[in-house]
């Protein structure tokens, strides 16, 4: 190393004004590329830690980046942070751990500072807030949803309560970037938010999007056509199901996406109540059994006598005397007997719900049979034995028995069609090229600067190992006596300041001579 040191300090010494200047310049140039190539390939790769940030939130984002040392770029007008790829899922678990970002909103934190002296009136108002708080953060989560804010009115605790009382009711609104939300995902957020207040009704939360649009318009219950909301969803259910159930089946066999299946379903919504009774006179059968018997005997008695005393006086006992003969007899005899039946009586009450299937039909398509790929590639049609066997598998998947001399294209319309390509799986692969592509380019980014930097400093070192000193003729005088004979400077030897000093006293001619030889062969 000293003695590279040692020759490089020496060849600086042999060159001239313009070199070094020119040498100077260049390694200030290949230093400055170096280095700009290094900061480019070391710069960390940054990626989004938060996006959509309120004003408020990313203050102390940064606030608690800043605490932590992590480098961040701010972007998006203050809305969005990214922080190095390799620290985002770190730098969120510790700003969730400091209660970061709050989304805009107080939850029940509010609760955590202390609230002694505070009158029940703020009591329920910082209630009602931390319930909008948290159920605001809460929607914001659904995918779809980019913000939300939940206003909850509650009615006010009276001791006398009226007929006419208000009710409980909640208004969302959504932001949903531009997009619209599905009826299943506003139905989500109508339930999640009626059953996180007490009293709250499902038909009383109304979700609102940020361009204006009631998306909760058509889950009312009275629905369209007279069916409800909750008929036409279980109708909609059904065809699904059976579509999957057929579809799946058929994919299986002839291949993922090479079967299309749609199913329609006429469903009864009619309800209807029958109560039946039914009487078997055949049947009846001996309840009770009542009898009664009555007997009554009656006889009326007298004598025969003559006129006068005789006959007024009182006569001796009965049967005293002769001549006394019965005058009348009378015997009753009654009986009654009382038999109860129950008559065999049956009461058969029949409820016929809503929801039977009174007619089901299918439309399936399937993709022609296919060999090779690209412009090579070519079509085989099935035959009509094929389409019908597949359509025969069809309505029996779908559990339909057909009717007598009924035709099975009647049920189930079967097509064989060309399908077209996947928009989906090309863009899937575009997407797997790009990434790749990125891999790649953030791969050869890091190589490249340090290839770059290898390679200025070693072109630069062979730059100064090409470099040797020009030779030059000098005329060298030694002493007075040398002064009229002179001798040329060998080759090889070490010129010194003195030396040309010198030179320069004695022999000025000999100065002028080695700079035009010089200019020379720098033209060369």
């Amino acid at each position: 190393m000293p003695n590279i040191l040692r020759n490089l300090w020496s060849v600086w010494r042999q060159l001239g004004l313009n070199q070094k200047i020119s040498l100077s310049l260049a390694v200030i140039v290949v230093v400055a590329a170096m280095a700009g190539m290094l900061a480019w390939a070391s710069r960390p790769d940054m990626k989004l830690l938060y996006g959509q940030l309120d004003p408020k939130d990313a203050g102390d984002i940064v606030q608690e980046l800043d605490a932590q040392g992590v480098p961040y770029q701010v972007e998006a007008g203050g809305g969005a942070i990214l922080v190095p790829r390799d620290q985002v899922h770190r730098v969120r678990m510790n700003l969730a751990a400091q209660g970061i970002p709050t989304g805009g909103s107080i939850g029940f934190e509010i609760f955590d500072r202390g609230n002694f002296g505070v009158s029940d009136f703020v009591q329920r108002t910082n209630f009602l807030r931390a319930i909008q708080g948290e159920l605001s953060r809460t929607v914001s989560q659904l995918d779809g949803v980019r913000s939300a804010r939940v206003m909850v009115v509650m009615p006010e605790n009276r001791l006398l309560v009226s007929g006419n009382s208000s009710r409980a009711t909640a208004s969302v609104l959504v932001d949903t970037g531009g997009r619209r939300l599905d009826l299943e995902a506003v139905n989500s957020i109508r339930s999640l938010v009626a059953n996180a207040v007490e009293a709250l009704k499902l038909d009383d939360v109304v979700v609102v999007d940020n361009r204006g649009n009631v998306l909760s318009e058509g889950l009312k219950e009275e629905g369209l056509g007279g069916l409800s909301i909750g008929q036409l969803r279980s109708r909609r259910e059904m065809e699904d199901y059976f579509s999957r159930k057929v579809e799946s089946m058929l994919g299986t066999v002839l291949g993922p996406g090479n079967a299309v299946v749609r199913v329609s379903v006429d469903v009864d919504s009619s309800q209807s109540t029958t109560v039946e009774e039914r009487y078997d006179p055949d049947g009846q059968v001996l309840r009770s059994m009542t009898t009664m018997e009555e007997n009554s005997t009656s006889r009326e008695t007298g004598s025969i006598t003559g006129a006068g005393v005789a006959a007024n006086l009182p006569g001796p006992e009965e049967g005293s005397q002769p001549g006394q003969i019965p005058v009348t007899t009378a015997e009753q005899s009654h009986k009654t007997r009382t038999d109860s039946y129950e008559i065999n009586r049956s009461t058969i009450e029949t409820v016929r719900m809503g929801g039977g299937i009174k007619h089901i039909s299918a439309a399936v398509f399937v993709a022609m049979k296919s060999t090779g790929e690209g412009a090579e590639r070519t079509l085989t049609p099935r035959t009509t034995e094929e389409l019908d066997a597949l359509r025969q598998i069809v309505v029996t998947s779908l559990g339909i028995a057909p009717q007598r001399n009924q035709a099975l294209d009647q049920i189930v319309a079967l097509q064989e069609i060309d399908f077209a390509d996947d928009p989906v799986l090309e863009t899937v692969g575009v997407l797997q090229d790009e990434e790749r592509l990125y891999h790649w380019m953030d791969l050869g980014r890091s190589v490249l600067g340090v290839a770059l930097a290898i390679g200025a400093f070693g072109f630069f070192l062979r730059l100064l190992k090409r470099h040797k000193p020009s030779e030059m003729s000098l005329e060298l005088l030694r002493s007075d006596d040398d002064r009229r004979g002179g001798r040329a400077l060998e080759p090889g030897a070490e010129v010194t300041p003195e030396l040309l000093n010198d030179l320069i006293r004695q022999k000025p001619d000999n100065v002028g001579y080695t700079l035009k030889e010089w200019m020379s062969t720098s033209q060369k």
